[in-house]
């Protein structure tokens, strides 16, 4: 007599088949992201440059020898074994090439910042909406899951209570060799500078701590920092909320390295030191301070702030990458539709990101944000 059947183990899912438009440094962090994803989630299958020899020597510098090198975009959007491209071209360049990625059919992660303005990023989103492809930017702080605990923390109303200052700062000091020549200083290419760059980060983790809640107008900080071509090196400024919320931020290219967040609430206070980049690539932390009070007769605080550890198997890129690829998975596997929430986080950082140039643009007077 025989005994029970075996149970049927369930096929892996197919891997989402990227393809790389662009070898920029960044790509190269991407790429080596793609090659730690357990079995089953994404491969590079193409990386596309502007010569073929380029591509070549990306795909061997980087580890990723099953790629197809590509001597032009518009080659690598022709291949029909990419599902899914991954671009990391100058800000000037989205509008183009990933409207046409989209028009390919291509599932599109796109580099931040994701346009010049909230009209081109809408031409990009309108692509996508029309070939129904999954959109997603490249913030990956996001996809840490120490952001999933420090939201656990703010939205306690007990222990923290409403959110009324949030303050960000995020620059670093670049090299001499940075300010003349990276394509972040040139007007042509990515003609948003710092405020596209580590600004876009500062814009999100201020909307990212109320929920994404758009302030009703913003005010540039006096005096940016711009370079002879006219872009901007170093800005700030403030945001404005109906309900008395306000929040502030620094960006700049001249500053020794920081990533520092700071949420005030009602009750309390949450501090986070290296958002953008964890010190560690496993290991991330902050502090939090709960109904603080001093210690009589005023000689210390009580409670004292306590720290929290949050550790992870995959470092914060690779989430991003198996998070994008898993919904892609459900739309080609599962008949699924594109997750809407990532294109409209990524337009409302973008139309505060426009609200703050236009006020730096008009000399700092106060400009309303765009709903």
């Amino acid at each position: 007599m025989s005994g029970p059947a075996a149970p049927v183990q369930a096929a892996p899912p197919r891997p989402v088949r990227f393809g790389i438009l662009g070898c920029a440094d960044i790509a190269r962090k991407v790429s080596r992201a793609l090659l730690m994803l357990p079995p089953g989630a994404a491969t590079v299958a193409a990386v596309g440059s502007r010569s073929e020899d380029k591509a070549r020597r990306f795909i061997a510098e980087t580890g990723l020898p099953a790629a197809r090198p590509h001597g032009s975009y518009e080659s690598l959007l022709g291949d029909a074994d990419v599902e899914a491209v991954y671009l990391p071209l100058p800000t000037s360049l989205h509008v183009p090439w990933a409207t046409a990625a989209a028009a390919r059919g291509k599932h599109l992660l796109l580099e931040k910042p994701t346009a010049l303005c909230a009209a081109d990023l809408d031409a990009i989103l309108a692509a996508c909406d029309a070939s129904g492809v999954q959109f997603m930017d490249t913030t990956m702080w996001i996809h840490n899951p120490r952001t999933a605990k420090m939201r656990e923390i703010v939205a306690d109303k007990d222990a923290f209570g409403d959110i009324r200052v949030i303050h960000s700062m995020c620059g670093f000091q670049a090299s001499e060799y940075f300010l003349q020549n990276d394509i972040r200083v040139k007007p042509d290419l990515d003609a948003l500078g710092v405020l596209g760059d580590v600004g876009w980060y500062s814009i999100r983790s201020i909307l990212w701590a109320v929920e994404y809640e758009l302030p009703e107008t913003v005010i540039a900080h006096r005096h940016p920092v711009k370079n002879q071509a006219g872009v901007i090196l170093a800005c700030g400024a403030t945001l404005y909320w109906a309900d008395g919320k306000t929040a502030t931020f620094n960006c700049s290219f001249l500053t020794n390295l920081a990533f520092d967040v700071t949420v005030y609430g009602t009750h309390g206070t949450l501090h986070v030191t290296d958002l953008v980049i964890p010190y560690e690539e496993k290991y991330a932390e902050f502090s939090v301070a709960s109904k603080s009070n001093f210690v009589k007769p005023t000689i210390g605080w009580d409670p004292l702030p306590t720290k929290h550890v949050v550790t992870t198997d995959l470092p914060q890129e690779a989430l991003m990458v198996q998070e994008f690829s898993r919904l892609v998975q459900n739309i080609r596997d599962a008949g699924g539709r594109p997750e809407g929430k990532w294109p409209a986080i990524t337009r409302k950082t973008q139309v505060v990101l426009d609200a703050v140039k236009a006020s730096i643009d008009k000399g700092s007077e106060p400009v309303e944000v765009a709903s």
